[in-house]
């Protein structure tokens, strides 16, 4: 029994000593990035990967081994993932569907989010196809190619929205596109993740994945009618009063977000599609939703996605590109960018938006940051990304972040705010 307890308390250490280091290392990041004029995000997603054998496991190799081990703990990823299902949940919870009062608003919106979905897809599908060979030999070449498909679509609502409130468009019409058009794109691009993954975890026959998908479809149809009714009546039983949700409604919350987490999991897809399930029950609460954000969003923020960071860079060894890997890294950046930036300036001076407005639009939508690291872990969990390309992915992650601040800085002020969003004439 001693010698139990003496474990547990080593266990329970080791797990603190590495909480503290990814706490601190993650607010320092978040401070720096700030001065910076970047988001917070960014630099915790940097000091995230500080930590692994980019730099301190490459620099220090055995201190590194001896605070984090060979592979994380058991602990420290299972703490990462109930983060991200909490952290899902909050995302479905603060998706606003609602903003689009007009029929031009809504038109302009389905005009940005539908190439920037279709067109970025079929570049990263496309560079699957073309690099399995040389990168992911051995792999399943669809599925790899898949994967790398959503990588590149994919757009960071929880980032673009602070992005948003930073330089004031959360109520402008440019960011109501914006954030509409992303909200669109992130659950289009979730939908297929889930479909991808409900494949990839099957043994690939017909019959098989059929039966997967008709699960799914079937799950997300009990969400629709029987558990989004049900999910009012909670709200108006237990309302949020004076900002705050009733303990009995929060412990409701989590049990929800939890059991759908087990289900998207039973379904063969991760656990943390159960969190943004149950989020999106709640979506049309608001007052909920800020409420959430108060009481638990800034813990889920500032504990458990430094774990999610740093459990990401553990996995990336930006050292371990090769020469002719840097060539690939190269294909893939571009592709990322040019895919999200062009196609969205081309639609949104299809839909009557001046030049800067529309550039300002693509900039927005080149955002990633924390989304696409959730879909590169998936598919590194899942044995469908290596990580060489799990690597570049990252990098590519991190540098379409970084250039929609600047990018900003340079067009918002030519654009005559005021004027902004003028159609042509």
């Amino acid at each position: 029994m001693a010698g139990s307890v003496h474990q547990t308390e080593l266990l329970l250490a080791s797990v603190l000593l590495q909480l503290i280091v990814m706490i601190g290392a993650a607010r320092i990041g978040n401070s720096l990035f700030r001065r910076m004029g970047q988001p917070g995000a960014v630099g915790e997603i940097v000091a995230g990967l500080t930590l692994g054998p980019s730099l301190f496991g490459y620099l220090f190799p055995q201190a590194s081994v001896a605070l984090f081990g060979a592979t994380p703990q058991p602990a420290v990823t299972v703490l990462s993932q109930i983060g991200l299902v909490l952290l899902m949940f909050q995302i479905g919870c603060g998706f606003e569907f609602g903003q689009l009062g007009s029929a031009r608003l809504r038109r302009a919106t389905l005009f940005v989010a539908i190439p920037s979905i279709a067109v970025p897809f079929a570049l990263g599908f496309g560079i699957g196809i073309v690099s399995a060979a040389s990168l992911a030999p051995g792999m399943d070449r669809l599925i790899y190619s898949l994967f790398c498909g959503i990588a590149l679509a994919i757009t960071a609502v929880p980032v673009l929205g602070r992005i948003l409130v930073e330089y004031r468009l959360a109520g402008d019409e440019l960011g109501v596109v914006a954030i509409s058009a992303a909200a669109i794109n992130d659950v289009v691009g979730w939908v297929l993740l889930a479909l991808i993954s409900a494949y990839a975890t099957a043994t690939l026959t017909g019959a098989h994945a059929a039966l997967s998908l008709g699960a799914l479809a079937l799950f997300m149809l009990l969400l629709r009618w029987p558990l989004m009714p049900l999910a009012d009546r909670l709200v108006a039983r237990m309302p949020v009063r004076d900002g705050t949700i009733p303990p009995n409604l929060l412990a409701v919350l989590l049990c929800l977000a939890f059991v759908l987490a087990i289900c998207t999991f039973r379904l063969g897809i991760f656990a943390i599609f159960g969190g943004f399930a149950a989020g999106l029950l709640f979506h049309r609460h608001r007052a909920l939703a800020e409420a959430w954000q108060r009481q638990v969003g800034g813990f889920v923020l500032v504990f458990f996605l430094p774990i999610f960071f740093t459990f990401t860079g553990l996995r990336t060894n930006l050292l371990g590109l090769t020469v002719a890997d840097i060539g690939w890294l190269f294909v893939v950046v571009v592709a990322a960018i040019g895919g999200k930036i062009l196609p969205v300036y081309l639609a949104a001076r299809a839909s009557g938006y001046a030049p800067r407005p529309a550039l300002t639009l693509g900039a927005l939508m080149n955002t990633r940051a924390l989304m696409e690291l959730i879909v590169l872990n998936i598919g590194r969990e899942l044995g469908f990304l290596p990580p060489t390309m799990f690597t570049m992915l990252v990098v590519m992650a991190v540098v379409t972040t970084l250039m929609t601040g600047p990018l900003l800085r340079l067009l918002l002020p030519r654009a005559h705010l005021a004027d902004r969003t003028r159609v042509d004439a």
